[in-house]
């Protein structure tokens, strides 16, 4: 198992280091907005390392939307990151599901989903892996509940579509970790990345708040198993200062 951390942006390789991490996740760009993203830094040492690289997109981009302003941007900043993300040699990148608003039909939002896959794929595909993540709150979101989560499925993943499986956000949501693992990959075939974070919130309280392992709300054993079973990179995105605690806690308790 390799283990790391969501880090800093302009020193991923000094911050894995400091953490011992296998694994780091970063943006190239504002999450709140919605440049292009720029050459990063340490794009070389990046590729020389044994590090392996994950990309986050910005929060902005909701792919889903029926609003002409926040899709099209958003297609155009998943793409743009896409291809950023090949150059530091990331194996994915990660796009939250998004939603529909409020009075919205959210079979349309994942008709846009399909429609936004079926374009690219026909035009060669994407530079990484796009993985999308499930979230915690909304009531019209595409990847909240494992109920919307099937029907995304149904709308995208013919067209290679990956999964990051995040831990507080399924909390969050109201779907229990136990056994969460085989119910995900009933739906989607595929875990390719576990967010494994705790919550500051309780179980169903659709509030997106981190974590550490030891600290959080969440039974830690259940992260664990989380981390242990779904066979692939697993990246916290805990408060930084005991984002290298977590990591050794998960090591000693789930193996390398």
């Amino acid at each position: 198992m390799r283990i790391g951390a969501h880090v800093r942006d302009d020193d991923p390789v000094g911050a894995a280091a400091e953490r011992g991490a296998d694994v780091v996740q970063f943006f190239l760009s504002d999450p709140q907005g919605w440049k292009k993203p720029k050459p990063h830094p340490q794009t070389d040492a990046l590729l020389a390392s044994e590090l392996e690289v994950f990309i986050h997109a910005p929060y902005m981009i909701n792919i889903a939307s029926l609003n002409n302003k926040i899709r099209i941007p958003s297609r155009k900043n998943v793409i743009q990151h896409a291809e950023a993300a090949a150059t530091v040699g990331a194996k994915g990148l990660i796009v939250h599901g998004g939603h529909v608003t409020k009075g919205e039909d959210p079979a349309e939002g994942f008709a846009n989903w399909r429609k936004f896959f079926e374009r690219q794929v026909a035009e060669g595909g994407f530079a990484v892996p796009i993985l999308i993540e499930n979230t915690a709150g909304g009531d019209n979101a595409m990847a909240r509940s494992f109920d919307s989560l099937k029907l995304l499925w149904d709308a995208v993943g013919e067209f290679g579509a990956g999964f990051c499986l995040d831990t507080c956000h399924a909390f969050a949501a109201g779907e229990d970790l136990v056994g969460i693992v085989d119910r995900v990959k009933a739906i989607t075939g595929r875990i390719d990345l576990v967010h494994l974070n705790s919550s500051r919130d309780e179980f169903g309280s659709s509030r997106d708040r981190h974590d550490n392992i030891k600290t959080g709300t969440i039974d830690a054993d259940q992260l664990v198993a989380v981390a242990a079973g779904a066979g692939c990179p697993v990246v916290v995105e805990t408060p930084d200062e005991g984002q290298a605690d977590d990591i050794t806690f998960l090591r000693d308790r789930a193996g390398r």
